[in-house]
């Protein structure tokens, strides 16, 4: 028998230190192949650098890459603690489809039962959007806005063919705006619930793994 072909890893992309934390501290395992946990630092530059850096390695060639971490809700209702699956990821330098957005909005579900999970576009920013910026975003059809995701998924897709998603949880919304992520109650909630969603990421990777039919 020949040997079976080395499982394609998974690339998970967070900007900041609280967001790595809480993704390694609900790491329970269960993933279908390797596993990177991959801190950018914050804004689209540091997310195109390290993404970029990162994916050069061939040990991740073909990986998998999901952003992931803290947005803002730019629609009316949201909640800290709400869920973003984005269908695409947006900024000025393009484009790009997430791939199993379904799936993941599923395994979601079931891992943070309770919780409400958006889906559409997430655009990205260069800086913390507030305030009528928030509104003017919102008119463009985007739910939520980070600062890295968009980069991160243009940056991978640029490296080499791969599936690619983003996954963001609400820390502040239109009507829970916070000054601040340390001052945060929203941000406790949303804490929580990062640390949970890593079985959903696995699910997503794994599903990528299956032969096609």
């Amino acid at each position: 028998m020949s040997p079976q072909p080395a499982p394609a890893p998974l690339l998970i992309a967070c900007a900041l230190g609280i967001e790595q934390f809480a993704l390694r501290a609900g790491d329970r395992g269960g993933a279908g192949g390797p596993v990177t946990v991959l801190r950018t630092g914050m804004g689209p530059r540091a997310a195109e650098r390290s993404v970029t850096r990162m994916l050069a390695d061939p040990a991740l060639s073909g990986a998998a890459v999901l952003a992931t971490g803290f947005c803002a809700g730019l629609a009316p209702g949201m909640h800290p603690g709400d869920l973003v699956v984005a269908e695409e990821t947006r900024d000025p330098a393009g484009t790009v489809p997430c791939v199993g957005t379904d799936l993941l909005v599923k395994e979601l579900m079931r891992a943070v039962p309770g919780r409400t999970v958006h889906t559409g576009p997430l655009t990205g920013s260069d800086h913390i959007i507030r305030g009528q910026e928030r509104s003017d975003l919102l008119t463009t059809g985007a739910i939520a806005v980070d600062m890295e995701s968009a980069a991160t998924l243009l940056s991978a897709v640029r490296t080499g063919e791969r599936p690619v998603a983003a996954v963001r949880v609400v820390v502040d919304a239109p009507e829970h705006e916070l000054v601040r992520i340390g001052t945060l109650r929203g941000g406790i909630s949303a804490f929580r619930v990062l640390r949970v969603v890593l079985p959903a990421f696995y699910e997503w990777h794994r599903s990528l793994l299956l032969p096609r039919r």
